[in-house]
Formats: C-alpha cells, sequence, structure tokens
C-alpha cells in the first residue's frame, strides 16, 4: 500500500491539479494539503470523502489502498 500523502499528491498531479486550485474548490486549505501530502499529517474523512468525490474516484483508490 502506498502512503496517503504520495498518492494524494499522484492523484493531485495526475488531474493536473494545484494545490491552490484544490484550495479554492474545495474550501480546503493549502497548509493542509501540503502537510497530508507531505505525510505530516492526514485527512479526516469527511476530508477524504470531499477529495475522493472531486477526482470522481473511491476513498480506497484515493488512499492508495490495494486489494
Amino acid at each position: 500500500m502506498k502512503k496517503v500523502g504520495e498518492n494524494l499528491k499522484l492523484t493531485r498531479v495526475e488531474n493536473n491539479k494545484s494545490i491552490y486550485d484544490i484550495e479554492k474548490e474545495l474550501k480546503i486549505s493549502h497548509q493542509n494539503l501540503y502537510k497530508w501530502e507531505k505525510g505530516q499529517s492526514e485527512p479526516s474523512i469527511i476530508n477524504c470523502i470531499k477529495l475522493a468525490d472531486y477526482y470522481g474516484i473511491s476513498l480506497d483508490e484515493l488512499v492508495g489502498r490495494e486489494k
């Protein structure tokens, strides 16, 4: 399983989004986004749901969980 932060960043980059795009569209602070991507903290389940919905993927895909 990939680390959550690594997968958050990979998903964002694959979708051609900047941290500031996400901040503006989802109202999640860029400071939190940076911390999550660097593995300094992890997003709440509510924020994971927002991000997964935004990207049109499952929560498993968002956090890099493999079956």
